[in-house]
């Protein structure tokens, strides 16, 4: 039995020509035949080359993995018991559902309070995330949850200035925290900025700390959508140079004059905006954290993805020493804006298996008397049921659940029905409702 599927996928709008005869091992068509056109991803990268590479189209869509993990979190249910109660008292009167309180504290000092268990993990430079910003800012404000925002922003931002290297405004950086903050309630939840090797060489945490008041800030090692850095698409010549002046790498170059001319004549159309991946090693970790607490960060965290277990050790000892105050751990699959497809499917390790890893490393160090900050895991949750499990099978050191696409699959669709009211052109499926 093959957990994934190969060669066709509505994430790379492509699809087998045999649909009813797929060779398992390949994806390829049973007959492979000489003059089709060339509708599978093998077929289709022969005249769309690396734009193949990636779930298309950009900027409006999330993606994550298809692969049918052997074990995931629905191999599990949930048992309850007749007898007595937990979190009330054994009082039919009193131990109803309205009662239960959903709320959480985090952090050292248990400084952050949220109405629910819930983080939303970094979203950061595509066009995804900006163009729905405001649902997501002012939904999990409500909420009473934290949002974080994502690598990239400032660099990203065609209207941020910099002197000597490093950002001192940042129009979108501003507009993603006020909003947030705009609606926040009683002072539950909170704004965290992301960094990653781009975003610390130009002084973004720095700045948010100083300039826009932010308390919690994120240091990255990774996703779990894939082991490379982050990625967008680029379709004007002016702001790719503009990104590569600023450090990032762009692929093509686009200062290349060769390159250039090939972009202006249409050879090709977009260009591609990596990321670094930091190298991470237990001093200068130890020495960033100290230096963003030294800046007035209140809150330090850190997210890694799923990389093998020697690293997932590493994140949960030196968030230890370091006294981290919330560590994310997001599994294999996704989601993501801009990540290579096959890598998607096919790298780091699956949801179940990670967590339950870092159960073992963040006992082991229970067990010792060392510190064990609060954790939170990510990686394909989406509905209650999940929340309740996942928690579960990290209690008592699980203490939030990490939600990207489901968040903002619900802005999404909030922004395109208010739109459609606004134009008077409800469909008849959402109208129904009144």
């Amino acid at each position: 039995m093959s957990f994934s599927r190969l060669n066709a996928s509505a994430a790379t709008l492509t699809k087998n020509r045999t649909e009813g005869a797929i060779v398992s091992l390949s994806g390829m068509c049973a007959t492979c035949l000489d003059g089709c056109i060339g509708m599978c991803e093998i077929g289709k990268s022969a005249y769309r080359g690396a734009e193949v590479i990636y779930p298309q189209p950009f900027g409006i869509i999330t993606a994550a993995s298809e692969k049918r993990y052997p074990v995931d979190l629905s191999h599990f249910t949930i048992l309850g018991t007749v007898v007595g109660a937990w979190g009330a008292p054994p009082d039919p009167d009193v131990a109803i559902f309205p009662a239960v309180s959903l709320e959480r504290r985090i952090g050292r000092d248990k400084g952050i309070k949220l109405k629910l268990p819930i983080i939303i993990p970094g979203l950061g430079s595509t066009a995804i995330a900006k163009n729905n910003w405001e649902g997501l800012a002012i939904g999990a404000a409500i909420a009473g949850i934290p949002l974080t925002i994502g690598e990239n922003v400032c660099g990203m931002d065609e209207e941020a200035e910099f002197k000597n290297g490093r950002v001192v405004r940042s129009p979108e950086m501003i507009r993603r925290v006020k909003l947030y903050k705009e609606w926040q309630q009683d002072g539950y939840g909170a704004i965290i900025v992301q960094a990653n090797v781009e975003d610390t060489r130009l002084g973004v945490h720095e700045y948010v700390i100083a300039e826009l008041g932010v308390e919690a800030v994120e240091l990255k090692w990774g996703q779990g959508a894939k082991d490379i850095g982050g990625e967008v698409k680029i379709k004007d010549l002016a702001k790719a140079q503009l990104l590569k002046q600023r450090g990032y790498i762009v692929l093509p170059d686009p200062e290349d004059p060769q390159v250039i001319e090939a972009f202006q004549r249409g050879s090709f159309h977009e260009f591609e905006r990596h990321s670094r991946i930091g190298m991470v090693d237990e001093e200068s970790f130890l020495r960033r954290v100290e230096e963003l607490r030294r800046a007035g960060a209140k809150y330090v965290f850190l997210k890694t993805g799923a990389y093998r277990p020697a690293d997932l050790a590493r994140a949960v000892k030196f968030s230890s020493l370091a006294g981290i105050d919330l560590l994310t751990v997001d599994a294999a699959g996704g989601g993501t804006g801009m990540s290579p497809w096959r890598m998607m499917n096919e790298w780091g390790i699956p949801p179940v298996e990670l967590h339950s890893l870092l159960y073992r490393y963040a006992d082991q160090l229970a067990q010792r008397g060392e510190y064990v900050p609060d954790i939170a895991i990510a990686g394909g949750f989406a509905f209650e049921d999940q929340i309740f499990k996942g928690l579960a099978l990290g209690a008592p050191y699980f203490k939030l659940i990490g939600m990207a696409r489901a968040p903002l699959a619900a802005a999404m669709v909030g922004k395109t029905i208010g739109r459609r009211i606004e134009e008077g052109d409800l469909p008849v499926y959402v109208a129904r409702f009144g």
